[in-house]
């Protein structure tokens, strides 16, 4: 990491004399803290922010709409949290998350707590009560006589860095601290919290300018050729992460020429092609049988692990899993390799995957004489005709969004957390790393109901969440996106329930349990709030409802209605919450 502050005092002062002169009428003043945070954020590369307005945080806002950086006014704190993860993994860049004080805060951590958990560069700003106010019950008092201030103003398990700016003085050391974070691998959250009387605040140091430049971690030679040596000793399989987006040409490269077999986690299809012949499909929740056959019938002797944390929903910590001689996991987090599996044999390596991998091509033979005459189990998916009868079936719509919206348009495809994402990972099938988003780490409801709002306007193109029918009711912003005319796509399955949880229950042997919600119509909330949208009753009409959303230029909404008792690929998820006690049985 490289910081440069430079002081740019003089270039302000001149660009205030600039103003002056032209104007002959306004003075010239100094700069306000407001004025120079927001300034420092769009140095740091800084092109959104989302959140919701408040009079505690209004020199903030001000601010913001008067620089550079595009400022939307969201419905709901958690919604913009949730948009600016997916505006940073749609352009790669900080995205900052304004609130006001109170419950503007708290309304935001669970988007906070999601960014944290799916490595997201995300700067939450928000306001707290000025110091002569605290104590006496000021309006939505943000204090420490008021709200608790561990983790959510200070570092810790919600946010990397969390400071209460209470001086002007300070913004240098704020500074330095949000580059050391933005620079640094992987993601970053951050909190900056600015008194309401310090925003209007003058000045009284030279704003920090912020250089970065990020030295991403590698292995060593000695480290590189032990890896060739354990690799080169007999088969191996490659596990493929989210972590690992920014390496899916070296992950071929190395899987043709050894002809190591490649299966992924439900975070991370796309990046290695889901149609390439050694792909034996996706693991954990959602995942294919494909995956244990081969891991039964071809275990390898090795896998080589690349930027996944083995969890839950990665791995249920299946012991089939683990390959006769162990792991070979790469990770830019230390405390990552070996967590899921502490019993299995790991030999851990330190480094951005894919110079890891660029280094490992380098000094593996260019054939090993190992390419794979053994035909791999592979994930074979139905293809079902459209029946005159009965409601949509959630494999037929599957089959239909894999050729209009997948294979026919380039549009950027988010699942929601529940059954929506479990019918994704399982069928739809994707070749490209930047075309899918789910998140089943923290897996919060309305987290791409909200997300893809962000994802469409940072991309500045299609983005298509499918979505359920709880999670469109529970926070929706189609009414944001009708005020930015952002191109989202929302394909309801709307069957009148929350319905993992309520083939979940009756799977873990509970009864008499209701999951049940009175069925919205979505087409009729859209249009009321001035977007647009069509209704499918039947599966012979599901092609053209697509074709029109993918077509259309400002917010769509497909309202299907989905059969409920279409049993969804959650049996893996299931079977683990039993092993954890959670069941009547």
């Amino acid at each position: 990491m490289h910081l440069k502050f430079q002081d740019t005092q003089a270039n302000t002062s001149e660009q205030l004399n600039f103003t002056e002169e032209q104007s002959h009428s306004k003075p010239s003043r100094p700069c306000l803290v407001a004025e120079a945070v927001v300034k420092i954020l769009g140095d740091m590369g800084v092109e959104y922010a989302f959140g919701v307005s408040g009079g505690a945080i209004a020199p903030m806002w001000a601010a913001l709409h008067q620089s550079p950086i595009q400022v939307l006014h969201f419905r709901h704190e958690a919604g913009a949290a949730f948009a600016a993860i997916e505006a940073h993994f749609a352009s790669d860049r900080p995205v900052v998350v304004f609130t006001t004080t109170g419950p503007g805060i708290t309304n935001a951590l669970t988007g906070l707590l999601a960014a944290r958990w799916e490595g997201a560069k995300v700067i939450l700003v928000s306001a707290s009560t000025s110091s002569l106010q605290r104590g006496r019950w000021a309006c939505q008092e943000t204090s420490n006589y008021t709200m608790p201030s561990a983790d959510i103003f200070t570092s810790g398990t919600i946010f990397h860095y969390a400071t209460t700016l209470e001086s002007s003085d300070e913004l240098p050391e704020v500074a330095r601290r949000i580059a050391l974070g933005l620079g640094q691998p992987g993601g970053f959250v951050a909190h900056i919290s600015i008194p309401t009387n310090i925003q209007t605040s003058s000045i009284n140091t030279s704003l920090p300018r912020v250089t970065l430049s990020q030295a991403a971690a590698t292995a060593s030679e000695e480290t590189i050729a032990e890896c060739v040596h354990l690799l080169s000793e007999g088969p191996f399989a490659i596990w493929v992460g989210f972590g690992a987006r920014g390496a899916a040409k070296e992950i071929r490269q190395l899987a043709e020429r050894t002809g190591a077999a490649v299966m992924c986690s439900p975070r991370a299809k796309g990046i290695f092609p889901e149609d390439h012949p050694q792909f034996v499909g996706v693991t954990g929740f959602g995942g294919h049988e494909s995956v244990v056959r081969y891991m039964r019938e071809q275990r390898p002797r090795r896998i080589l692990v690349l930027g996944t944390r083995l969890g839950e929903f990665t791995s249920f910590w299946n012991p089939e899993m683990i390959p006769r001689q162990g792991f070979l996991h790469v990770d830019i987090d230390t405390k990552i390799p070996g967590t899921a599996y502490p019993s299995a044999e790991t030999f851990a390596i330190q480094s951005n995957v894919a110079i890891f991998l660029k280094n490992l091509l380098k000094n593996f033979p260019k054939s090993t004489g190992r390419s794979r005459t053994i035909m791999l189990p592979r994930f074979k998916r139905d293809l079902i005709k459209p029946s005159v009868n009965g409601l949509v079936r959630p494999e037929l719509l599957m089959n239909v969004i894999q050729q209009v919206i997948v294979d026919g348009s380039d549009a950027l495809v988010m699942a929601e957390s529940g059954n929506s994402f479990a019918w994704v990972i399982h069928l739809l099938r994707f070749t490209t790393p930047s075309r899918y988003r789910i998140s089943n780490g923290f897996g919060s409801m309305g987290h791409f109901v909200t997300g893809v709002v962000g994802a469409a306007l940072a991309r500045n193109g299609k983005a298509v969440a499918i979505v359920g029918d709880g999670a469109m009711l529970m926070n929706s912003e189609v009414n944001t996106a009708v005020k930015y005319q952002v191109p989202a796509v929302w394909i309801v399955l709307n069957d009148g329930r929350y319905n993992i949880c309520e083939q979940g229950i009756a799977y873990l042997g509970f009864k008499n349990v209701d999951a049940t919600i009175p069925q919205a119509d979505f087409v009729k909330i859209a249009q009321g709030m001035g977007a647009d949208g069509i209704r499918v009753e039947r599966e012979a009409d599901v092609q053209v409802a697509l074709e029109k959303a993918i077509a259309a230029t400002s917010p769509f909404v497909v309202d299907v209605l989905i059969e409920p008792t279409c049993p969804a690929p959650i049996g893996s998820r299931l079977d683990s919450l039993i092993s954890q006690g959670a069941t009547n049985y």
